[in-house]
């Protein structure tokens, strides 16, 4: 009990710091700094705007609905970062944890406090964006493209930076060369990395786009249109063999009707791998840690 009175003083005061020196507070030379920045405070939602820098443009609404679920029964297991701006505050990192706290009606949010000018906002999340694992390589490259233009960073700097081979770097800028339609046949997951990277080779815009649409219309793995190219280099053609259609398995009646319970009880769309024979796997997705660690939860 002492422990958590101890916890809540603590938080008194910080807050109290909010209030009384917040528009003074913008740098490390400023009294009271060292009070205020490193610390994980809890801060009112209205007192923070998000990260105009921040280059992802789309969340997923129903990704933020689960982890909304996730931080209504866990709270947020890790705080977001934003850095002090005048008497309000700007997210750094942990959008999508700001968004879902509001969701579900939260008025304030867990937040480490640093302080970063501009400069430092753009690379920071261009950075954290690059790690995120739901990234389209149009999106990645762009981020690497941005960081070039904007930061003046080296390929060998961003390197160092997001902890990526230089080679990885190059491949991803390539992408960039590609037709703006086949770019968006990416992001829009009509074709891989590999299918890009393979189409990279190709000179011709129009050649490009003629592989393209074979890719789309016959479903051509990368290796098949790895076929193609080479063809079209050698000046010759290729006969593109069908991609062989895996046997499916029919779904037992018993798997089908438990799996509406088992998606009810975790919150998700639970998936199952069969093997025959009344055999398989049950798979349950996650989104986010938190949302790890709800399902978690539920299976203790």
């Amino acid at each position: 009990m002492a422990k958590a009175t101890k916890k809540q003083a603590l938080g008194r005061g910080l807050s109290a710091l909010l209030k009384e020196n917040s528009p003074e507070i913008n740098s490390v030379e400023d009294k009271n700094a060292d009070k205020l920045v490193g610390n994980i405070v809890e801060i009112d939602i209205d007192k923070i705007d998000v990260n105009p820098f921040q280059p992802r443009s789309y969340f997923n609404e129903e990704a933020l609905r689960e982890l909304a679920t996730s931080i209504k029964e866990l709270g947020v297991i890790q705080p977001i970062t934003v850095r002090k701006l005048g008497d309000k505050f700007q997210l750094v990192s942990g959008e999508r944890r700001f968004r879902a706290s509001k969701l579900i009606g939260n008025t304030t949010v867990p937040a480490y406090i640093r302080l970063a000018n501009d400069q430092e906002m753009l690379e920071m999340a261009l950075v954290e964006n690059i790690q995120r694992k739901d990234l389209d390589p149009i999106e990645v490259a762009l981020s690497y493209q941005r960081l070039i233009d904007e930061i003046d960073l080296t390929q060998e700097q961003m390197s160092q930076r997001v902890g990526k081979k230089r080679s990885t770097i190059t491949n991803y800028l390539r992408l960039l060369k590609l037709d703006p339609i086949i770019q968006t046949g990416m992001r829009d997951g009509f074709l891989s990395m590999g299918h890009g990277r393979a189409l990279i080779n190709v000179d011709n815009t129009d050649d490009q786009l003629d592989i393209y649409e074979k890719i789309i219309q016959q479903k051509l793995s990368v290796r098949q249109t790895e076929q193609l190219v080479k063809a079209l280099k050698d000046g010759g053609d290729v006969e593109v063999k069908p991609k062989t259609v895996a046997k499916t398995v029919e779904v037992p009646k018993f798997v089908n009707k438990g799996l509406k319970t088992f998606s009810e009880y975790f919150g998700h769309k639970i998936d199952v791998k069969l093997s025959g024979n009344d055999k398989g796997k049950i798979m349950i997705p996650f989104h986010s840690e938190e949302d790890f660690n709800r399902i978690k939860k539920l299976l203790e």
